[in-house]
C-alpha cells in the first residue's frame, strides 16, 4: 500500500506538521527524508530496511558512500542530500553555541564535540578557539591518525591559535575504540600543551576525550 492510501493522521510527514518531529520514529523520519520508495517498496519500507541493514539511525548516518550506495533505494543524490542534512545540523548547533557563552558550559560543550568527533574511524586531535568571552571563533581539526605525544605539535597549535587570535582554547581528540578514559599520553599531551599556551598567554580552558556518547573533561577530573 502506498504512503498515500493512509490513512492521513498515520502518515509520516502529516504525522510531524500535527505531532512534531520528537513523535515519529526513526524510520518515519528517514522516510520523510527519502520522499518516495521504489517499485514494490514504499518509503517507509525502504527506510526500515536501510535502518535494519545499518543497524540504526547512527550506523546509517555514518555509513560510507559506498555503502549507502549499494543499498537498493539508495544512492549518491540521497547520500549527498544527507551529507548536507549533516553539515546543517552541526554547524545549526556551532551557531547556536556562538551565540551564547555556552562554551562556559561543560555539558554542551561535550555535546558539541561529540557530535563532531564521536563518528570518526580514525583518531583526531583538535580545537576550539574561542573569544575572551569564550565565544566560538572556529573548530579546527588538527592532527590525524594516532594520536601520541610524538604526533601532537604543540608549535602547530599555538600558531593556529595566534593566527586565529584566540584568548582560549579548548583542546580535544577521540578515541575511535568507544572508550573515553584519558591514557597517560593524553596526560603527557595536555601538560605540554598548555606549557606552550602559557608562554603566549591563551588560557587552555580543558580537554575532552571523546569515546562513544561520552565525553571525559580533564578539567573536571582535576588533570589541568
Amino acid at each position: 500500500m502506498k504512503i498515500t492510501d493512509w490513512p492521513k493522521q498515520e502518515r509520516p510527514r502529516e504525522k510531524l506538521l500535527a505531532q512534531g518531529a520528537e513523535a515519529l520514529s526513526d524510520s518515519e523520519l528517514l522516510a520523510i527524508f527519502l520522499r518516495t520508495g521504489i517499485k514494490g517498496c514504499s518509503a517507509i519500507d525502504l527506510a526500515r530496511n536501510s535502518l535494519t541493514k545499518f543497524g540504526g539511525l547512527r550506523g546509517l548516518l555514518g555509513a560510507s558512500e559506498h555503502d549507502f550506495c549499494q543499498t537498493k533505494g539508495l544512492g549518491q543524490a540521497k547520500f549527498a542530500q544527507l551529507q548536507a542534512s549533516l553539515e546543517m545540523s552541526q554547524r545549526f548547533m556551532a551557531e547556536a553555541l556562538d551565540k551564547t557563552d555556552a562554551f562556559n558550559s561543560v555539558e554542551q560543550t561535550q555535546s558539541y564535540l561529540i557530535a563532531k568527533l564521536r563518528d570518526q574511524p580514525h583518531e583526531v586531535f583538535a580545537m576550539l578557539l574561542l573569544d575572551s568571552q569564550h565565544r566560538l571563533i572556529k573548530y579546527r581539526p588538527m592532527f590525524y591518525g594516532t594520536i601520541d605525544s610524538a604526533s601532537v605539535y604543540p608549535r602547530v597549535l599555538v600558531q593556529q591559535a595566534l593566527l586565529d587570535n584566540a584568548a582560549a582554547v579548548i583542546l580535544a581528540h577521540n578515541h575511535p575504540s568507544g572508550v573515553a578514559e584519558p591514557s597517560q599520553a593524553d596526560k603527557s599531551i595536555t601538560k605540554r600543551v598548555i606549557d606552550a599556551f602559557n608562554l603566549m598567554d591563551i588560557k587552555v580552558l580543558d580537554h575532552f576525550v571523546i569515546g562513544d556518547g561520552i565525553a571525559v573533561s580533564f578539567a573536571q577530573r582535576g588533570l589541568m
